[in-house]
């Protein structure tokens, strides 16, 4: 494995964690393509509501 990819990877499990105070085992334990889909979706949650507090 790729260090990029390896710091890829905490960069991942730090996000997730960060924001739904997940463990870290469980957050390892996400598919890629899911962890993926969550970082996506927390993304667009924290966005919209940054929008709405702009407001």
């Amino acid at each position: 494995m790729l260090t990029c990819a390896a710091d890829r990877i905490w960069e991942e499990v730090a996000y997730v964690a960060y924001y739904l105070h997940w463990t870290f085992g469980s957050i390892l334990d996400l598919e890629h393509p899911v962890r993926q889909r969550m970082i996506a979706e927390i993304g667009r949650i924290h966005t919209q509501l940054a929008e709405q507090n702009e407001m």
